[in-house]
């Protein structure tokens, strides 16, 4: 695999204070911005044209520095209103322009700042067009993003860092960004002129096991009539069940889906083997939801990253444009005859939806909750309260 020549100055002679090391020992310079020091990560890229803060907010980046191929980054600033969780989770960010004075109405802060602000590691000045054709051909890298301002690294122990480092297969990062206590959430969805406001008519009792839940599919549940409660990613059986729910929700998150199974599949199982409630799951829940009816998850060679992604609804046959962010994949070959793949993916013919034949269960790999992305998919949340009224 060859960088050489992504970060070819595009602003003249200034000193480059970032710097991108890959375990091959390929190495980016470029001008950091945001949080000084350096990170471990995989390398991948997100094809959005808006939302990064959106993205990097959301817990499933965890461990993951981002390349956007958007080349305006941070140009419309940041707003509390669009946080996907209470902190950033992505590693870092490398984009091809330098951060611009916030342009928008909604803005409250510079993105150089909030970077600052939330431990963010960004550097600029790279060809991340080219720096994205080489994942796409070759893979998500390991790497270590980092950044001083005077300029001088130890390239020799970056690249052995990033080198050594293990990588997401196998590692069960839900247990680190889950929840640690029960928590009840309320707030509905953003509307202009009114920004958030709380549904009072909320009549299905939902338990959402959080894996690294983003904040916007909560606010798309309570909107949907739903009063919510969010339990830690190792709750069990008799913790989900003392709340007399009406139906549970398995939530996206980070990591390896088997890693995560290993105590969350459990519990799915016994939900599904010991009670008749609906259960609906998105992303990191869509492949534990998988696993725990008989199939298998894949590492994927780049994933999926945008807000652009067309999906097929096998069912109906419509064409859905949605919002992605996945590196594993359901193996479709793996599932038993009892589940129906519902959704693909027109790009790769790759899983994206399933359900258990005859009863109220199942899943998509996207995120219908459109934050950042189109909202083709809200239905699928009025779907899973149809279930639950049934119920």
């Amino acid at each position: 695999m060859s960088y050489a020549n992504l970060s070819e100055s595009i602003y003249g002679t200034r000193i480059k204070t970032a710097v991108i090391c890959f375990a091959d020992g390929t190495v980016i310079y470029g001008y950091g911005f945001g949080k000084t020091g350096h990170k471990v990560a995989e390398i991948c890229f997100n094809t959005s044209i808006t939302g990064y803060q959106e993205i990097l907010t959301d817990p499933s980046y965890t461990e993951q520095c981002v390349t956007f191929t958007f080349p305006h980054i941070g140009n419309i600033g940041t707003t509390p209103e669009d946080f996907e969780s209470k902190k950033c989770y992505a590693a870092g960010l490398i984009c091809r322009e330098d951060i611009t004075e916030p342009s928008n109405w909604r803005a409250t802060n510079h993105f150089q700042r909030w970077c600052e602000q939330y431990d963010v590691i960004g550097i600029s000045g790279v060809d991340t067009r080219h720096l994205t054709a080489m994942i796409r051909d070759n893979g998500m890298p390991h790497a270590v993003i980092a950044h001083h301002s005077d300029g001088v690294f130890d390239i020799p122990t970056l690249t052995k860092i990033a080198r050594e480092w293990a990588g997401l297969v196998g590692r069960d990062s839900a247990g680190d960004v889950s929840c640690h206590d029960n928590y009840t959430f309320t707030q509905g969805t953003w509307t202009l002129g009114d920004g958030f406001t709380t549904p009072e008519h909320r009549p299905f009792k939902v338990i959402a096991m959080d894996f690294g839940i983003k904040t916007n599919i909560l606010r798309c549940l309570t909107q949907a009539g739903c009063d919510v409660t969010i339990v830690p990613a190792n709750a069990s059986f008799d913790d989900i069940m003392s709340h007399n729910p009406d139906g549970v929700f398995l939530s996206n998150g980070p990591g390896d889906p088997a890693a995560t199974g290993e105590y969350a599949v459990p519990v799915i199982k016994d939900i599904i083997a010991k009670t008749n409630l609906p259960i609906f799951g998105i992303c990191l829940g869509h492949q534990m939801l998988a696993i725990a009816l008989g199939g298998k998850t894949l590492k994927m060679k780049f994933g999926h990253h945008g807000a652009n992604h067309p999906v097929q609804n096998i069912i109906t046959k419509k064409v859905e444009i949605t919002s992605m962010n996945h590196g594993f994949a359901v193996d479709t070959d793996t599932l038993p005859d009892t589940v129906q793949p519902t959704h693909i993916s027109l790009f790769d013919g790759s899983n994206c939806g399933i359900k258990l034949k005859n009863r109220p269960i199942y899943s998509v790999q996207f995120h219908p909750e459109a934050s950042p992305g189109p909202q083709d998919s809200f239905y699928l949340f009025k779907d899973f309260v149809d279930a639950m009224a049934k119920h």
